[in-house]
C-alpha cells in the first residue's frame, strides 16, 4: 500500500468486504495499474450488494490513493507504489537470510518495558507467568516502508546486558549472542490474521487486512527458552518460500518439502 493511503475502512460491514476484496487484487496485481474497472452497478452484482455500497468502497480505494474516478471514463486503478524491493524468505536458507534481513533492514522502537509474562508466552516458553520479561515492540521497514512489527519477549536476566537503544539499533540476535547467549534451536508456526487498529497504523494498512503471522521460540544450548517472538507481517511485502520435491512411487508418490540441513552461522 501506497505510504500515504488513507488507511479507514469505509463505513458498513458489505462496504468493507468490497474494499478488502478489490484492494487485494489490486496488491496482489489481479486488477492491473491503468486498469478500469467495470461500472458500480456490475461490481453491485458482483458482489451481491447495492450501489450505494460499491459507490462508498470506490470512494474509499480513492482516498487510499489505489483508483482513480473521473466521471465519464469510469473508476481506473492506480496500482500500488511499491518500495523497490520485497522480503523473501527461503526455508532452505531460513535462519542465515534471517540475519542479513536484521542487518539491510532499519528498526523502528515502539514500545519498551518489564512486565511479567503473559499465560500464553509462559506456556510457549515453558517459564512461570510470574517471571519478569523484557517486552519490546519493533517495526521493521525496507526503503523507509514498513513491513514486519515484531514484539518479542526476553527474560530479565538476558535482556539486562542490553539497553533500550540498542535493542533499536541493532538485530536481536546479535544482542542475545553477545549477551552470552549459545542459540540453539528454534520452533516456529505461521498462520494468517487480520490487522488491528494498533498493528494496521504501524504497518500503514487498512484496519482488517489480512497478515501473515508468526511465531517463534528461540532455545539456548541447554534448552531454556530465550526468546518468543509475535510477528506480523505484510503479505504485499513478505513472502516465505520453499522449494518442494515430488517423492515417493506409485499411488504413495507426493509432494514433500525440499529443505536441507542448514549449517552453522556466524
Amino acid at each position: 500500500m501506497r505510504a500515504d493511503a488513507v488507511t479507514n475502512l469505509p463505513e458498513g460491514a458489505k462496504a468493507q468486504r468490497v474494499y478488502l476484496s478489490l484492494r487485494d487484487q489490486i496488491s496482489d496485481g489481479r486488477l492491473r495499474d491503468g486498469e478500469v474497472l467495470p461500472g458500480e452497478q456490475k461490481l453491485a452484482q458482483t458482489f451481491g450488494v447495492s450501489r450505494v455500497t460499491v459507490r462508498r468502497a470506490l470512494d474509499a480505494l480513492s482516498q487510499g490513493g489505489l483508483v482513480e474516478r473521473r466521471a465519464g471514463s469510469g473508476t481506473r486503478v492506480c496500482g500500488v507504489k511499491q518500495s523497490g524491493r520485497r522480503a523473501a524468505m527461503d526455508f532452505n536458507t531460513l535462519m542465515p537470510q534471517l540475519v542479513e534481513m536484521g542487518q539491510k533492514t532499519t528498526a523502528r522502537l515502539l514500545s519498551f518495558a518489564y512486565d511479567t509474562t503473559p499465560d500464553f508466552v509462559a506456556d510457549a516458553m515453558g517459564v512461570n507467568t510470574g517471571e519478569t520479561m523484557q517486552i519490546a515492540t519493533r517495526v521493521r521497514l525496507v526503503d523507509d516502508v514498513p513491513f514486519s512489527h515484531l514484539t518479542t519477549y526476553v527474560p530479565a536476566e538476558i535482556a539486562r546486558n542490553y539497553s533500550e537503544n540498542d535493542l533499536a539499533t541493532t538485530p536481536l540476535f546479535k544482542l542475545l549472542e553477545r549477551s552470552g547467549v549459545r542459540i540453539s534451536q528454534a520452533h516456529q508456526t505461521v498462520s494468517a490474521t487480520l490487522a488491528g487498529p494498533d498493528v494496521a497504523d504501524a504497518l500503514d494498512v487498512a484496519v482488517g487486512s489480512a497478515l501473515l503471522s508468526l511465531r517463534r521460540v528461540v532455545r539456548d544450548i541447554d534448552g531454556n527458552a530465550v526468546e518468543y517472538l509475535s510477528a506480523l507481517y505484510r503479505p504485499d511485502m513478505f513472502r516465505l518460500e520453499m522449494p518442494l520435491a515430488r517423492v515417493g512411487s506409485g499411488n504413495t508418490r507426493h509432494w514433500e518439502p525440499a529443505i536441507g540441513e542448514l549449517g552453522e552461522t556466524s
